[in-house]
């Protein structure tokens, strides 16, 4: 049976294997559980930063709104992610965190993630591991929209969303869940709504990729990878629990 702390157990065990104790107060810590129906707001910029978000099911962004009422989404939340530990050290958010479709969430309040700090060192670099591989996700994004076509933003996306999901357990084969909606990719990738759909068609037009149902399959993830420079290592996930799915696709080449 999955518990709730299961995919972000996945995942902090990507930086080092966690005890019995930690796994259980790491479950512990993600109760009681919050259903948040989908296009919900998590927390909003300007909001105290007294609690910890971390996202045990479903999709989630990070987002800025723009004076003239455009979004920016900024970053990815999937399942096993923490919406930044940091803002425990923040009075208020500088940014929003909101759902992408409906997500399960667990709130950490600030005492409990500094009690898990306190007295669990491994822990505490774990959560410290999270951090930095968030910072490095951020870098990346920029690249992608400072210096990629419309093409390889695209396809670096969805080989980074493939692979996140990949190493906490939840693709089966090639394919994964995408609830994103075209107008979402276009905030996260800085293209128009119709670019984006246009960059789809091609992409199933040349047997790349099916998008269909909310479902992702992958069907030349080589030449995605090949396309947009796609290399995995800035996510920091080649630790104890599973390979890359990269390197898992070369191993079997």
């Amino acid at each position: 049976m999955q518990t709730n702390a299961a995919s972000l157990i996945r995942k902090l065990e990507h930086c080092r294997p966690l005890s019995t104790e930690e796994k259980r107060a790491l479950e512990d810590a993600c109760s009681p559980v919050r259903q948040v129906p989908p296009r919900s707001d998590l927390i909003c910029e300007g909001d105290p930063a007294e609690r910890v978000h971390v996202v045990l099911e479903g999709f989630a962004c990070r987002y800025r709104i723009q004076p003239d009422g455009s979004r920016q989404v900024v970053g990815l939340l999937l399942p096993g992610d923490m919406c930044d530990v940091r803002v425990c050290i923040l009075k208020r958010m500088d940014h929003s965190i909101g759902t992408l479709s409906a997500v399960r969430a667990a709130q950490m309040p600030r005492e409990t993630v500094e009690g898990l700090l306190d007295r669990f060192p491994r822990l505490a670099r774990a959560f410290w591991w999270s951090t930095l591989v968030e910072e490095s996700i951020t870098r990346e994004w920029v690249v992608n929209v400072g210096h990629r076509t419309a093409f390889e933003r695209m396809a670096h996306l969805l080989c980074e969303i493939f692979e996140r999901l990949h190493t906490v357990g939840l693709t089966r084969a090639n394919s994964c869940e995408l609830p994103l909606t075209q107008a979402e990719l276009s905030d996260a990738l800085a293209l128009s709504a119709v670019h984006v759909n246009r960059v789809l068609m091609e992409m199933r037009h040349n047997g790349l990729i099916t998008l269909r149902n909310q479902q992702l399959t992958l069907h030349d993830y080589e030449s995605l990878r090949h396309i947009s420079g796609f290399d995995a290592r800035y996510l920091h996930l080649d630790g104890v629990t599973a390979p890359s799915f990269a390197l898992a696709v070369r191993n079997t080449a």
